[in-house]
């Protein structure tokens, strides 16, 4: 097999994030303890926890990255639905995951429904960083399955992901800090 780390540089699988975020646990990890890869991403928010948490929930409508690609060119939503923080296992969010598992107000982590040869997991996280602040943590795990299809995989995904997630984060990180108190009601 093609050894990943060698193609492509460190921040394709590490972008935003420290050496301490990735060595730490995550939610996925109890769901996939032995992926093929592993991609981190974060983002440095200027809102509360609860109202990036808020935002996250929010992936469950639309992936917010490049709408013209992911999103059949409608625009994902720019207003925070009401009670989409009501979560149920089995969930869709982004048309190609299911929701797994979730801590309320903090994290939900979400298995891909497709494709069917790989087997993967991400868990986003809202952490507190003051009144007014918090940090958007994601790992998304991947197990290639069959050998043929890890080749391909392992040269398109880290790259791709990074590209499409990096896109998400700071949507994600705008509209999070331009939402209002009286919005969330």
């Amino acid at each position: 097999m093609i050894g990943a780390m060698a193609i492509w540089p460190d921040r394709v699988y590490s972008w935003g994030t420290t050496g301490a975020e990735r060595s730490r646990q995550y939610p996925c990890d109890l769901l996939l303890a032995e992926p093929d890869e592993a991609m981190y991403r974060a983002v440095d928010v200027e809102a509360p926890a609860a109202t990036l948490f808020l935002w996250i929930c929010q992936l469950r409508l639309a992936p917010y990255s490049y709408d013209r690609i992911d999103n059949f060119g409608r625009q994902s939503p720019r207003r925070l639905v009401p009670g989409i923080d009501r979560l149920e296992i089995g969930q869709e969010f982004m048309r190609i995951f299911e929701l797994v598992t979730f801590e309320p107000g903090r994290s939900v982590t979400l298995a891909a429904t497709r494709p069917r040869s790989a087997r993967s997991v991400v868990s986003y996280v809202a952490e507190d960083r003051g009144p007014d602040r918090s940090r958007l943590l994601v790992k998304y795990s991947v197990s290639y399955g069959s050998r043929w299809a890890a080749v391909p995989m392992r040269l398109i995904l880290p790259p791709g992901d990074l590209i499409m997630m990096r896109r998400q984060l700071l949507n994600l990180k705008h509209l999070a800090g331009r939402t209002g108190t009286a919005e969330l009601g």
